[in-house]
């Protein structure tokens, strides 16, 4: 993360609700369009993330693909280790990871609730960068039991890990443990701006000195019900921070972002947004252009 602000950089979401296929469609397009970065994210039970950023990556040639998130509780830490290796030496320099807590009741749903969500993150972001920094990792945890595991082949490039974090005991841990933050769309700027500084306290009190991203989702409706799916979609205690069909404010609410330390802004549509590839075009045509000018 620059210490003095710039331009963010700026992505986009293709959801989930999206079928497989026209998710794929979609990623082209906004590649050819020069869309930087296309994040996805995985919900029970639609697409994997892992699956579906591995078939991005071998249909496009530039574009960052960040995954936002993958649910800890669901995957073996050292079966995410592989995949993710897997697909940074496929395609180095294009891949980012993001974990998280999972939504509980889905958690619960699988049998994969555990009884401390802070607990699990500690060991398993632990657990995995280490794993894809190559090392031999042997750990005994309440959660995470590694006995001298090494990747095989692991990643020539480093992979970038960062936790979704919501409430100030996880942004803390993202600060200390982590390679960066995912911050949801509820976020304002101005809790953005406490987010960074916490992260960044935490990590400088952990005694580490090694780069540090911030990523934030930033909700961008279109439509006839944008203003009103805004609020409906803004969880409880959140900022109901969306903009609704103005680039040009859009443009500014992220530039505002970046001057709190927010490195990449992801643009987020409705879950009733009816063409996804021409949403990701608009944003990598209309937004980037205004942040450029």
């Amino acid at each position: 993360m620059s210490e003095v602000p710039g331009s963010p950089v700026i992505g986009a979401i293709c959801r989930p609700q999206v079928s497989p296929e026209e998710m794929l469609r979609a990623a082209r397009e906004a590649e050819d369009a020069g869309l930087a970065e296309l994040w996805l994210w995985e919900d029970c039970f639609l697409e994997g993330g892992l699956t579906s950023a591995a078939a991005i990556l071998a249909a496009t040639e530039r574009m960052v693909v960040g995954i936002g998130l993958l649910p800890m509780p669901l995957r073996n830490v050292a079966i995410t280790a592989m995949e993710v290796s897997t697909l940074a030496r496929m395609f180095p320099g294009r891949l980012k990871v993001t974990v998280g807590h999972g939504v509980q009741p889905w958690m619960e749903q699988v049998g994969a609730r555990v009884s401390s969500p802070m607990g699990l993150a500690r060991e398993y972001l632990t657990a995995l960068r280490r794993l894809l920094a190559g090392e031999h990792v042997t750990v005994a945890g309440r959660y995470v039991q590694l006995d001298d595991v090494m990747l095989g082949w692991p990643p020539v490039t480093p992979v970038p890990v960062l936790l979704g974090a919501i409430g100030p005991k996880s942004i803390a841990l993202a600060g200390e443990c982590a390679d960066g933050v995912l911050l949801d769309a509820d976020f304002s700027i101005d809790e953005a701006r406490q987010a960074v500084a916490a992260c960044l306290a935490a990590r400088q009190e952990a005694g580490v000195d090694e780069p540090f991203e911030v990523a934030l989702y930033q909700r961008f409706y279109r439509g006839p019900d944008a203003a009103a799916a805004v609020a409906r979609d803004t969880r409880e205690g959140g900022s109901p921070a969306g903009i609704v069909d103005d680039v040009e404010a859009v443009a500014e609410r992220a530039q505002g972002f970046a001057a709190v330390g927010v490195g990449t802004v992801i643009l987020m549509p409705s879950a009733t947004e009816t063409d996804p590839a021409d949403y990701l075009r608009m944003v990598a045509t209309e937004v980037a252009h205004r942040l450029r000018a």
